[in-house]
């Protein structure tokens, strides 16, 4: 008995599994970290880096709080306009101290966050260092 191509087709699809989100708008971050991570993300296939925020299902940070909701508010200003007004409990961060974020662009969910100890010096060699871990675990490699 032969399948059909439509019902093949169906059973791949329903059996494949969601990755993950599959582009990432990355903030500015401290010692130009961004930089880096952008180049690995690329590199090895995790996400797609994207230069325009509002194609982006999700955001990459350094820092969650006050300055990242306005920031939000700038690059996404229709994700603000749907809120339904009721006051938020924000999570607060004043300066970067080794933790990563990516956040739901929509909804503005954590979805995946890791703690790395910054790197000892600013140097070339230690920022690509930590952006290539920091790749590493966000692929699951």
């Amino acid at each position: 008995m032969k399948l059909c191509p439509a019902l093949a087709l169906f059973a791949t699809l329903a059996f494949a599994q969601y990755a993950g989100p599959k582009t990432v708008y990355i903030l500015p971050m401290a010692a130009g970290l961004d930089q880096y991570l952008a180049q690995w993300l690329t590199k090895d296939h995790v996400m797609q880096v994207v230069a325009d925020p509002r194609i982006a299902e999700v955001v990459m940070t350094d820092r969650l709080g006050e300055a990242f909701e306005q920031k939000m508010k700038e690059i996404r200003p229709d994700a603000d306009k749907k809120s339904d007004g009721t006051a938020r409990n924000t999570f607060r961060t004043t300066k970067p101290r080794g933790t990563i974020f990516l956040v739901d662009a929509k909804s503005r969910q954590v979805l995946w966050s890791d703690y790395h100890k910054p790197p000892s010096s600013n140097s070339d060699g230690d920022l690509n260092r930590t952006a290539e871990q920091i790749a590493k675990k966000l692929s699951g490699k």
